[in-house]
C-alpha cells in the first residue's frame, strides 16, 4: 500500500511543473485523492462490497469533482491534472503511466453491453475536455487532443484530434514541438484552407476569362 501511495505521489512530482512539495500532493491535490479513494473503493468492489465501494467513489466525487467508478480497471502511477468534470466508466481500462486533464471522459455511447468503456494502454495522454467513447483501445504511447472526440481504436504511437477524432501522426513521426495540447495539427482548419485556396484559383480564373 505505501508503495502505491509513493509511486501516485511520484507521477504528480514527475509530471507537474508547479507542485513544490510531496506535502502539497498528498493534502491538496484533488486528482491525487480521488486516484487514492478509487484504489480504496476497487478493492471493497472486487470483494462484492458493491455499494460500499459506491459510497467511497461518490463521496470522493463530491469532494474532487472527479468521478471513478469503483469497477474501473487503473495501473500504476495514473496522473489527473487538475481533474474537475474527469469521468472514467465502469468498465474502462487504464494501463500505467497515463494522464488525464480536466474534463476528460471515458465513457460509453449507450449502445454496448458489457465491456462498454475504452482501454487506454499506458503512457497514454488525454487532454483537456477530451471524450473517448465507446470499448476500443487507445494504443501505448499515445495523445488524445484536447477536446477531441474518439470514436474508434487509435493504434499505438499515434495522436489523435477533431471531432470526431482522426488520427494525425503515428509511428514515431513528431511535430516539431511535442505534444502540449496548443502545437497540434487541426485537419478541419486544413481542409478549411484547402477549400479556400481552391475558391480563390478557380475565381481568378473566371475573372481571366471575363
Amino acid at each position: 500500500m505505501f508503495r502505491q501511495i509513493r509511486e501516485d505521489i511520484d507521477a504528480v512530482m514527475e509530471r507537474d511543473a508547479a507542485v513544490k512539495s510531496r506535502l502539497e500532493v498528498l493534502l491538496l491535490y484533488p486528482g491525487f485523492k480521488a486516484v487514492r479513494a478509487y484504489r480504496r473503493a476497487h478493492k471493497w468492489h472486487k470483494r462484492g462490497w458493491f455499494f460500499f465501494a459506491r459510497w467511497i467513489s461518490q463521496n470522493s466525487a463530491r469532494k474532487t469533482g472527479i468521478e471513478i467508478h469503483p469497477g474501473a480497471v487503473i495501473g500504476r502511477k495514473l496522473f489527473i491534472d487538475h481533474g474537475s468534470g474527469v469521468v472514467i466508466g465502469e468498465t474502462a481500462v487504464i494501463g500505467d503511466n497515463c494522464t488525464l486533464y480536466q474534463g476528460v471522459t471515458l465513457g460509453g455511447t449507450g449502445k454496448d453491453s458489457g465491456k462498454r468503456h475504452p482501454t487506454l494502454g499506458n503512457n497514454v495522454m488525454v487532454g483537456s475536455g477530451a471524450k473517448v467513447l465507446g470499448p476500443f483501445t487507445v494504443g501505448d504511447n499515445s495523445k488524445i487532443a484536447a477536446n477531441a472526440v474518439v470514436l474508434s481504436e487509435v493504434p499505438p504511437n499515434s495522436t489523435a484530434v477533431g471531432i470526431p477524432a482522426r488520427v494525425v501522426m503515428r509511428d514515431g513521426v513528431r511535430l516539431e514541438a511535442d505534444l502540449n495540447q496548443i502545437d497540434i495539427p487541426d485537419p478541419v482548419l486544413a481542409q478549411i484552407n484547402a477549400l479556400q485556396e481552391e475558391v480563390e484559383r478557380l475565381s481568378k480564373l473566371i475573372e481571366g476569362k471575363t
